[in-house]
């Protein structure tokens, strides 16, 4: 389907509404320069009847020096014409290209984590790159052909008709086939481009995935598969970009024929004439000119049309993705969260992420300001939704979330989130130092706060043997260090955020014994003074909470301390802790318990007895 000459205006009037302003007097200068160049090579062409009839016909010597000063004159003009419109254009372009990279990054933060699961992060960023392109091109195109093409046409086809409209005529007749060939070409173009940035983008997206799971690649032998995948989104690729040459080239030779015939045809009645009828050779010689320069000018106003087909595919793409509305924004008149306590409820909350598909049903409990609360369950028991619930990556399908009283889909978002430290399960560790990561967590945070925050999360001892301490570069997803040492960075993160409420999603389930011993240690610190929420498979880690929830398929099941719960040999719990046994998984001794702060004191206090 061919666009219609509306929406690609209306797409033009939209970049120019949002971006015309802060480039309007360079438009003006690129403008002006353009119909520089439009006017210079007119000009070219009308002389033209002067030097053929005046110097060689008429052997006006007294004319060679102003003739020639004149056309000097005119090549030097467009010249700097030219190059200005080139370096201004250039400049806009690319201040659009990172405008608009800067904004599509500002808006895509925006939307929910739900756009994010539906949509493979490596297939977006190539989307990205390969449309962003669009809207610079399409500006550009546009402005060139009014200002430079259009007007040079113009012009030249003004000094056709002046020197000989009976030939201009007969030139002018290969306009009706060349729009016709325009239209035709404009229709397959704009659907093989729109196919051809899907499949790149799907290439781009599956060598980056690949490269970041290189280790599973490795181990599972999988690099011919791979290749042979890739190989064959390369060779569609590849088909695509062909058929593209193909189809948007066809207008050459189709052009260059009908210009072909014009020509000649204009020779062929202009030397008829000259030989019968003795006309001076010099209103042709400027006739032909014109008409050959107005080929260039009228060859790229046709082409122009197919490439903005290209570019308006590529422009509407990114529009596309900026109006995506963020589907779970403030709630009108949201207000701060004052978070003091830190006390969590859940007061019969249900949600899915699937319409008629509930992960959590009814569910209600208290995290006390303060305590220890640990989640068990089965997998698929809704323990990580309940987390992400509680930082409203999601909005509860019935009932409420509150914290210290206060219903959070009513505060702002950041301010929630302000309040809450989160350690997951796969840190993610982004490029950059060590101390950069770590002060991600409060931006404000001073190198000392940081290097305290290490400290207490029992990372500053191998982080100052990196090669250049804190400011160690930790490589791409912090590939550079062991999962253990990204985790405690991560506890560094969360304890330097000085949140109150602080949720730990399996922080150390993938850990080996040593390094949980590490991390379960730093986190006893972190826990000290603060509300916090502990998920957790290995029981054993939770034993001595303040408060263990137990789920099963989304429901509450038991809840109660460890004691309590292990006093009913037929509950849940107990059967969860009867599979975990020292028989079963190996895992109760293996995991050392996290201490409530109450407990840690009491142990120090024991210790100081003993000695």
């Amino acid at each position: 389907m061919k666009a219609r000459p509306g929406e690609i205006v209306s797409v033009i009037r939209r970049i120019v509404a949002e971006n015309g302003r802060d480039h309007r007097w360079s438009y003006v200068f690129a403008v002006v320069c353009l119909m520089l160049v439009a006017g210079t090579t007119a000009f070219t062409a009308w002389i033209m009847k002067d030097v053929v009839d005046q110097i060689f016909y008429q052997q006006r010597g007294d004319l060679i020096a102003l003739i020639c000063f004149l056309i000097l004159g005119a090549f030097i003009l467009r010249g700097l014409a030219t190059y200005g419109q080139a370096v201004t254009l250039a400049k806009i372009g690319n201040d659009l290209v990172a405008r608009y990279q800067k904004r599509i990054f500002a808006h895509v933060m925006k939307l929910g984590v739900g756009f994010f699961n539906d949509t493979r992060s490596g297939r977006l960023a190539a989307q990205i790159n390969e449309n962003v392109n669009g809207i610079r091109d399409l500006l550009g195109m546009t402005l060139t052909s009014l200002a430079r093409d259009v007007v040079a046409l113009i012009a030249l086809i003004g000094v056709m008709i002046w020197q000989d409209p009976v030939l201009a005529l007969m030139s002018l007749l290969i306009g009706p086939p060349l729009i016709y060939t325009v239209t035709y070409l404009m229709r397959r173009v704009r659907r093989i481009t729109r196919e051809s940035v899907q499949i790149n983008s799907r290439l781009i997206g599956a060598v980056q995935e690949a490269t970041h799971g290189i280790a599973i690649v490795k181990a599972f032998t999988m690099e011919d598969e791979l290749s042979r995948r890739i190989g064959k989104l390369a060779d569609n690729a590849e088909q695509r970009a062909n058929k593209i040459a193909r189809v948007s080239e066809r207008l050459t030779p189709i052009s260059e024929m009908l210009a072909g015939f014009a020509v000649a045809g204009v020779i062929a009645y202009s030397g008829y004439r000259a030989a019968v009828g003795g006309q001076p050779p010099g209103a042709v010689f400027s006739f032909i000119t014109a008409l050959l320069l107005a080929y260039d000018p009228a060859r790229r106003l046709a082409r122009m049309q197919v490439g903005m087909e290209r570019a308006l595919v590529n422009a509407r793409m990114i529009y596309e993705l900026l109006d995506l509305e963020p589907q779970q924004g403030d709630a009108p008149g949201a207000i701060e969260a004052k978070v003091t306590k830190g006390e969590v409820r859940f007061n019969n909350v249900s949600f899915g992420y699937v319409a008629e598909t509930p992960v959590l049903q009814d569910l209600s409990f208290v995290a006390a300001a303060g305590k220890v609360t640990a989640i068990v369950g089965a997998s698929g028991a809704g323990k990580t939704t309940l987390v992400a619930l509680l930082q409203r990556f999601y909005d509860v399908d019935a009932g409420s979330i509150e914290i210290d009283g206060q219903d959070i889909s009513k505060v702002t978002k950041q301010s929630l989130r302000g309040s809450v430290a989160y350690v997951s399960q796969q840190p993610y560790l982004f490029e950059g130092t060590i101390r950069d990561n770590i002060r991600y967590g409060r931006l404000s945070a001073s190198n000392a706060e940081i290097e305290l925050a290490a400290q207490q999360a029992e990372a500053d001892g191998f982080i100052r043997q990196q090669p250049e301490g804190y400011d160690t570069p930790v490589g791409e997803g912090g590939v550079t260090l062991s999962g253990g040492q990204r985790q405690r960075v991560s506890i560094a993160r969360a304890i330097v955020r000085q949140a109150p409420i602080l949720l730990l999603d399996e922080a150390t389930s993938a850990l080996d014994n040593e390094a949980e011993a590490r991390v379960q240690q730093a986190l006893t610190q972190v826990m000290e003074g603060r509300t916090t929420i502990v998920i957790a498979h290995r029981l054993s880690t939770v034993v001595n909470a303040d408060h263990i929830i137990v789920l099963e398929q989304g429901h509450l099941v038991e809840q109660g301390t460890h004691a309590s719960l292990m006093a009913d040999p037929h509950s849940v719990y107990a059967r969860f802790h009867r599979v975990q046994g020292k028989k079963g998984l190996g895992l109760v001794d293996d995991a050392k318990p996290i201490q409530t702060p109450v407990q840690r004191s009491r142990a120090k206090k024991a210790v100081g007895r003993s000695s």
